[in-house]
């Protein structure tokens, strides 16, 4: 039995302890033994989960641990889950039974994937993805390392998201699009051309903005 650990206690680590609770190994193939966060009082005001270890810099690996980072920043998911890597820690992909894997999906490792989302024929999820509820992908989707869908994201046929992209919710790329490293799609937004890299777009049509 393996002893699974949440990086991050806030409000997406608790909605991924519940992913945790309903995924098909809980209980068979592994326990939650807590969070690590250095906001020690994160759970202060909450009942119902489990303890927090302590932070992840502190924190040394134990025979049987394994990990699921539970950021909603790729930023900062990508700097806790290479401290852990870089520790030797070992992750796990969290997938809701509810989820549908169609022929030929291939998906990684550290894979956050909440309930009712639908990976079409074909598509490639790399390690470190997270696709939140209700999530749409469109046959022969790409999505790099690291990014994040959120809610009721739409991709359409041959899209590609690089690493680090972040769909916010509902957001809708249409067919053969590329979404560029480091790239950031506003919620609601409709995405008709290729987005640049480290650009963030908004709107219908999706348009480059600044802030």
């Amino acid at each position: 039995m393996k002893n699974l650990i949440i990086v991050g206690a806030r409000g997406f680590g608790r909605e991924v302890y519940d992913l945790a609770t309903q995924c098909a190994g809980f209980n068979i193939e592994y326990v939650v033994k807590g969070f690590l966060d250095d906001k020690s009082d994160a759970l202060e005001g909450f009942s119902n989960y489990p303890q927090i270890l302590s932070s992840v810099e502190d924190y040394k690996i134990e025979e049987n641990d394994v990990f699921v980072c539970a950021m909603g920043s790729v930023k900062w998911k990508k700097h806790y889950a290479e401290l852990i890597l870089a520790k030797g820690g070992k992750f796990i992909n969290l997938i809701h039974p509810s989820t549908k894997l169609n022929t030929n999906a291939v998906v990684g490792t550290g894979l956050l994937v909440f309930m009712y989302a639908n990976i079409s024929n074909d598509c490639i999820i790399e390690d470190f993805v997270t696709i939140q509820g209700y999530v749409g992908l469109g046959h022969d989707t790409k999505i790099c390392k690291w990014a994040h869908v959120s809610s009721y994201s739409f991709t359409g046929g041959f899209v590609v998201l690089e690493e680090e992209v972040t769909l916010n919710t509902r957001a809708t790329v249409l067919p053969n699009i590329i979404v560029r490293k480091g790239a950031t799609v506003g919620a609601a937004s409709l995405v008709i051309k290729n987005v640049k890299e480290n650009t963030t777009v908004f709107g219908i049509p999706a348009k480059k903005i600044e802030f």
